[in-house]
């Protein structure tokens, strides 16, 4: 088909006949991906700032409202809409607050068929440190629902493919900020991935893509505080004992999706570059240690084991080398692997090398068994810029120590960390 009769069906999109709605965007899906040769007509109108020009922009505007339609149509909707959103020009018409408000309720509803295309089309648009910034703003209404899974019912959810409860829920809604509800159901979405039988599962999702969100809002110092300052361990709760978001992605390091533990790792590296924090991340849960300028005190994160774990093979320690690892390290089965992923093995290290940016950071990873793990992973690596990474951090952990170096200044320590020669390639920067 031509541009032109691509065009002609655009208006079918908001028909009141759903066959006819469903027919039209099927035709007009496939020319949605980066490479197709007509997908300018779906810029039309759309200025560089994502602003409407010659009013509104009709083919995307109705492409959100299908999202709410009947399955087929919304699957091609949150699918084309995936496609364009790589481009900076669908930032305007997608940050509208009623289309991210609806993207999220709806991801938080169990009931939700379309979770996982719908948080791969918020995995791409908090590429945007703008979007990221209303997310973190972010609130949604609930409602109480017993006979929910989640106790919950997102009311701005409610659409062809995730029906309200019946009875509706009754009483009042109650306003919740949205990211503590969104990494809750990233935890639930994988424990649903375990269970076989589909009818049975808490949700309809696995919801690996959310991680990538994640992974996003870390990068900007707004976002890593959020997983850096204690909150209620229930996120629908105002009080009671109090964790570091960061903990509940923790044990993703090892999953087996490559998305999910991707996007987890690349969190816990960014939160690294918050110094202030290295004590909290470090400290085991038996010690409550607060991240300044807060005073707020919450259980340590204990990171090392996860960090550590996906870069230990099934070498075999001396007694004395073993009694330093920590215990999730400690007498792996022959059969333990490595992570097969080369750039999250490169990231793991770079997270190891930014908490060597204080003096009790390095001192804590001498006396927990860093050193012994990253020297078989460097006698097992086969890819030269991770071995030089290696090479980087156990120069920092078997480096004399003097009066120099007793208070690290942590600008001097990061600037080594993260520029250390000329080579462009040694950097360590956010993902």
């Amino acid at each position: 088909m031509s541009a032109e009769q691509l065009e002609e069906l655009i208006p079918f999109l908001h028909e009141q006949n759903p066959q006819v709605r469903q027919i039209a965007l099927a035709n007009l899906v496939g020319h949605t991906p980066k490479d197709a040769p007509h997908r300018q007509i779906f810029f039309a109108g759309l200025s560089t700032s994502g602003l409407k020009q010659q009013g509104d922009s009709q083919v995307i505007r109705g492409l959100k409202l299908l999202c709410r339609d009947h399955l087929a149509t919304a699957h091609d909707a949150l699918r084309a809409l995936v496609n364009l959103s790589d481009s900076s020009l669908m930032l305007g018409p997608l940050s509208e607050p009623s289309f991210l408000n609806f993207l999220v309720s709806y991801i938080l509803n169990p009931q939700a068929t379309l979770a996982d295309l719908a948080s791969m089309l918020l995995s791409n648009l908090t590429a945007s440190t703008s979007i990221c910034s209303m997310l973190l703003n972010m609130t949604v209404s609930i409602l109480p629902d017993p006979k929910s899974p989640t106790l919950y019912f997102p009311v701005q959810s409610q659409c062809g493919t995730c029906p309200a409860p019946v009875p509706y829920p009754a009483g009042e809604p109650r306003t919740l900020d949205a990211l503590p509800l969104l990494l809750d159901t990233f935890v639930q979405g994988a424990a649903a991935e375990e269970t076989e039988d589909k009818e049975k599962r808490l949700r309809k999702g696995t919801l690996h893509f959310l991680s990538s969100v994640f992974a996003n809002l870390s990068t900007t110092p707004a976002g890593r505080m959020f997983f850096l300052k204690p909150r209620p361990v229930d996120a629908t709760k105002s009080e009671g004992d109090l964790e570091y978001p960061l903990t509940k992605l923790l044990v993703f390091t090892e999953h087996k999706d490559t998305i999910r533990r991707g996007g987890v790792a690349s969190t816990i590296k960014n939160c690294a570059f918050h110094v202030q924090a290295h004590r909290a991340l470090l400290s085991p849960e038996s010690e409550r240690v607060a991240v300044q300028p807060s005073t707020a005190e919450a259980p340590g994160m204990d990171i090392l084991p996860y960090v550590l774990l996906p870069l230990a093979g099934p070498e075999e320690f001396d007694l004395e080398d073993q009694e330093l690892l920590p215990p999730a390290l400690q007498f792996l089965p022959a059969t333990k692997t490595r992570e097969p992923d080369t750039v999250l093995r490169l990231i793991h290290v770079e997270t190891l090398l930014l908490l060597c940016t204080t003096r009790w950071g390095r001192d804590y990873m001498r006396s927990n068994g860093v050193y012994e793990i990253v020297r078989a992973l460097h006698e097992n690596e086969q890819v030269d810029k991770i071995s030089e990474h290696v090479e980087r951090l156990v120069n920092f952990l078997k480096r004399d120590e003097g009066s120099d170096t007793q208070d690290d200044a942590p600008s001097r320590m990061v600037e080594v960390v993260e520029d250390e020669g000329e080579d462009e390639d040694s950097k360590i920067e956010e993902i």
